[in-house]
């Protein structure tokens, strides 16, 4: 399935390195399927949003996604992609940028006819041919009508969305140059969140943080002395502070790195998704690689 990462360090501006899709080092691990794309977005000193982000057929263009990246950031949100729809080009590869915000999505919504429909002429937010995007552009819409608030155009957007069309998962990342947001939904697949304190679980090691699958890794030494919220699609490291955030709870970090959960969206979408229901190459998307 996707995998799913964000990092807030808000206020300080923290030194990363990303491997977003780890060397291979054993047989069981060059067996599984390689991913449609990778993604890795961060804002620079003056809050201008930066993507790095490439689609991976079968086994081309396998270092770019291994090669480290060392970025600065308050924000970070990171995307592995199994494509469920779209085609394998950059344009459908997450994160996604609009409004100066960050955003990348793990699941699968169909009705998109109907999406766009309700979308009128905000579909011209959308640049590629993914659920994703459009969910994102549903968002920003609904943030823009109510002056701003992220929060609101999430519960919005997302709202509507379980409402009316037939959802597999919403998980979402978005952020912004101070501020992250995370949503769960409903409970098809997991998300954790990770309040590190300075030097982790010990309190004197800079955070270094790997996938079990092989797939993402990043560290970072500025964390050895300073807090930070992780999110991710699965436990990073030994940390017992790793928690599972509910379905339908999002999760809010500040620019001071405070931390909101509420319960948004407290019953299942109207038309729930099975992997029985989804087509093939959507299902496959889905299943844990």
């Amino acid at each position: 399935m996707c995998r799913l990462f964000g990092l807030s360090s808000a206020p300080l501006r923290a030194h990363a390195t990303f491997w977003l899709l780890d060397a291979p080092d054993s047989l069981s691990r060059q067996s599984h399927r390689d991913p449609d794309g990778t993604g890795l977005g961060w804002f620079g000193p003056d809050g201008a949003p930066h993507m790095d982000k490439a689609p991976i057929a079968a086994y081309r263009d396998r270092a770019f996604a291994q090669e480290a990246r060392q970025r600065e950031s308050a924000t970070f949100v990171a995307h592995i992609r199994f494509a469920s729809t779209g085609s394998l080009d950059v344009r459908n590869t997450h994160p996604f940028e609009q409004d100066g915000r960050l955003f990348a999505h793990n699941g699968v919504i169909e009705g998109l006819d109907a999406l766009d429909a309700h979308l009128g002429d905000d579909r011209s937010l959308v640049r590629g041919d993914t659920d994703s995007e459009r969910y994102f552009a549903l968002i920003t819409r609904e943030t823009r009508r109510h002056g701003g608030d992220v929060t609101e155009g999430i519960r919005q957007a997302t709202r509507w969305i379980a409402a009316n069309l037939p959802v597999y998962a919403l998980n979402l990342i978005l952020t912004t140059p101070q501020e992250l947001w995370a949503l769960r939904y409903p409970d098809t697949h997991d998300l954790y969140v990770l309040e590190r304190r300075p030097g982790g679980q010990h309190g004197s090691r800079h955070l270094d943080q790997s996938g079990s699958h092989g797939r993402m890794r990043v560290h970072s030494a500025h964390l050895t002395d300073h807090p930070a919220v992780v999110v991710a699609s699965e436990r990073l490291d030994e940390n017992a502070d790793w928690r599972p955030l509910g379905p339908g709870e999002l999760l809010h970090v500040d620019p001071e790195l405070c931390v909101v959960q509420e319960t948004l969206l407290p019953d299942p979408p109207a038309h729930r998704l099975t992997l029985d229901d989804l087509h093939p190459a959507a299902a496959a998307s889905q299943k844990a690689a």
